[in-house]
């Protein structure tokens, strides 16, 4: 019958797979860089956008629709913390 963590890795390989494919450019560009900027780390991600909102010393400027990438993020993280996955190991920069 086969090995059940090999099939149940595949099944999630295929879920993050497709669900790659439908993010958006911004999505995808956030999950770069997570990787790049921030070490993997969606919190700090999150903390330096808000951080920029609040008008509080910030690391990066990322973009100036933070509150849209902001409702990115939490989307990505939810679905990474679900699947048990990194979307980084499915986004590569072009």
């Amino acid at each position: 019958m086969g090995d059940p963590e090999l099939k149940s890795q595949t099944g999630r390989d295929k879920t993050v797979r497709s669900f790659v494919e439908q993010l958006s450019p911004e999505e995808k560009m956030l999950v770069i860089l997570k990787g790049e900027l921030y070490e993997g780390d969606w919190a700090s991600m999150l903390e330096d956008l808000r951080d920029r909102l609040e008008g509080r010393p910030y690391i990066f400027k990322l973009a100036d629709r933070i509150t849209e990438d902001i409702s990115r993020i939490e989307k990505l993280q939810n679905f990474e913390q679900s699947h048990q996955a990194d979307l980084a190991d499915y986004v590569k920069p072009e």
